[in-house]
């Protein structure tokens, strides 16, 4: 065999296979919701406090052959950023996730399924600096769009929730 026809072989068995890694099709049937949510998204929004505006970019993907979904987010190019691994927990039959941050705390939560295009995430964090430690999330999927409704539990009262809309977006998530 040519080196060139082995040259095509390899690239198109990558090609093929990075197919498959991202069908989501291919995720685990109790993350299929995830399925739409897959993809780049960018959320443009001001903070309450006055502080500059912020940009948050995230990526969903499949992950752990389909057994889980990671996310990566960075806000303001890198300023600050997290990601998390979302599974189905056999032991508590349910959705749970884990959140990791570079300002050195941490999050775990549930997830609850409200519709094909809607969820609702809660956490209990673990090391924030600012007093929090609940915040509960709702996510819907409109149109083209996710939009995300966040209120935390900061020195034991809830916040007002903020709301922010995150579009398709090419931009990279950067961690510095």
């Amino acid at each position: 065999m040519s080196k060139k026809f082995i040259s095509l072989l390899l690239l198109s068995q990558l090609a093929l296979a990075s197919l498959v890694q991202a069908n989501p099709s291919n995720l685990n049937p109790k993350l299929q919701v995830f399925a739409n949510f897959l993809g780049t998204w960018e959320a443009n929004f001001k903070m309450m406090d006055g502080n500059p505006s912020v940009v948050d970019v995230t990526t969903w993907e499949r992950a752990l052959n389909g057994k889980a979904i990671r996310t990566l987010h960075s806000i303001n190019d890198g300023m600050y950023g997290g990601e998390s691994l979302i599974f189905w927990d056999k032991a508590q039959q349910k959705i749970v996730f884990y959140y990791f941050t570079t300002a050195d705390f941490f999050t775990r939560g549930h997830i609850e399924i409200i519709d094909d295009y809607k969820f609702v995430a809660y956490e209990d964090v673990s090391g924030s600096d600012d007093g929090i430690t609940q915040v509960k999330s709702t996510s819907t999927l409109q149109g083209k769009n996710i939009v995300v409704s966040t209120a935390y539990l900061k020195n034991s009262k809830w916040t007002e929730p903020e709301v922010r809309t995150y579009k398709p977006s090419t931009k990279q998530v950067k961690f510095k």
